[in-house]
């Protein structure tokens, strides 16, 4: 996947949201703009430690009956202080709106008078999708619903790696370019997993991302890139383009390949795998020169708390989840 522009922008300044849609119902969580509003360009820079503080205060509320959306917690914490989160592991304003919404007052009335509550919802919420949420894990014929994380690390549980914060770094193979991606170091092999539930978009070889993964969410918004997989053997046998995978699934292996016009080449020095998110509010950005791709270290740091075990099929020389969960519904 290729930008040949890249800016650090936020442009929650220059754009007119026309209303939000704000609800107790924890599914109504879109957020409408007029016909000639987008979202152009947008940052994702929450820390890990503030988004587990919002999913938390959204599983104790939705245990008490009283649902709150995190990315509603979020994007009021971002309205309050332009974007900015505090260095310090939680957000006291997120603290702050939770007392509130305890007490009896609602998001609406909270976010009353923040000109870019809107904006953060919008952006956030399309970044974190249905990450939380019900769920059911399935135990032979019996199924235990359960509410929370639903989305899962990339790689599969019991698997070493190292990571840092690479968003932006450049890229030289091809054209000079900045790196729109996370890269997670990881021996050879090491099983790659689904974050969430979607489609198979794109499978194949790419001379930049060697053998790669495309995976479009339910929703359309998200679009993850699986890049640099095992050469010989880089996909689970039971993987096809147009084929659907559910969060937690093994879709391949950690290889080094790429950078290369010839197919299955081992071009890159180090094996690990190149994760790249990419937000789409219009299906023009998805090929387009205003792709929008978002760091997603924070992310990927929040999402360790949640790997998927697996274990080796002998017969097809494949690894499989070793748990099955199936999301509730979607919106």
């Amino acid at each position: 996947m290729l930008m040949r522009i890249f800016r650090y922008a936020v442009i929650a300044a220059t754009i007119t949201l026309t209303s939000v849609l704000l609800t107790p119902d924890i599914h109504a969580r879109e957020v409408r703009v007029s016909d000639e509003t987008r979202i152009r360009w947008m940052e994702f820079d929450v820390p890990h430690t503030v988004l587990a503080q919002a999913m938390e205060y959204d599983i104790k509320f939705h245990k008490a009956g009283t649902p709150v959306y995190w990315v509603d917690l979020l994007a009021y914490g971002a309205a309050k202080n332009w974007g900015k989160f505090p260095k310090e592991p939680h957000c006291p304003h997120i603290s702050s709106a939770a007392l509130k919404l305890a007490a009896g007052q609602d998001m609406a009335e909270l976010a009353q008078g923040l000109k870019l509550f809107p904006f953060y919802r919008k952006a956030y919420g399309a970044v974190l999708g249905w990450m939380v949420g019900e769920y059911e894990v399935l135990a032979g014929e019996t199924r235990e619903r359960r509410y929370g994380l639903r989305a899962f690390f990339p790689l599969a549980q019991g698997y070493g790696y190292t990571h840092f914060d690479d968003f932006g770094a450049r890229r030289s193979y091809g054209y000079s370019r900045p790196h729109l991606g996370h890269d997670l170091m990881a021996r050879t092999g090491t099983p790659v997993i689904a974050v969430e539930d979607g489609y198979v978009e794109a499978m194949g070889w790419n001379r930049y991302g060697g053998w790669r993964i495309g995976v479009r969410s339910v929703d359309r918004r998200r679009y993850y890139y699986y890049a640099h997989l095992r050469r010989d053997h880089p996909f689970h046998k039971a993987l096809s383009e147009g084929g659907f995978v559910r969060a937690g699934d093994v879709l391949g292996y950690v290889g080094r390949t790429g950078y290369s016009d010839t197919e299955n080449v081992n071009n890159i020095s180090v094996p690990h795998l190149h994760l790249g998110l990419q937000i789409i509010f219009d299906e023009t950005q998805k090929d387009g020169y205003n792709q929008i791709w978002v760091d997603v270290y924070s992310l990927s740091r929040f999402l360790s708390s949640n790997k998927m075990p697996v274990r080796r099929n002998e017969q097809t020389r494949d690894f499989e989840r070793t748990i099955t969960i199936e999301s509730v519904a979607y919106e």
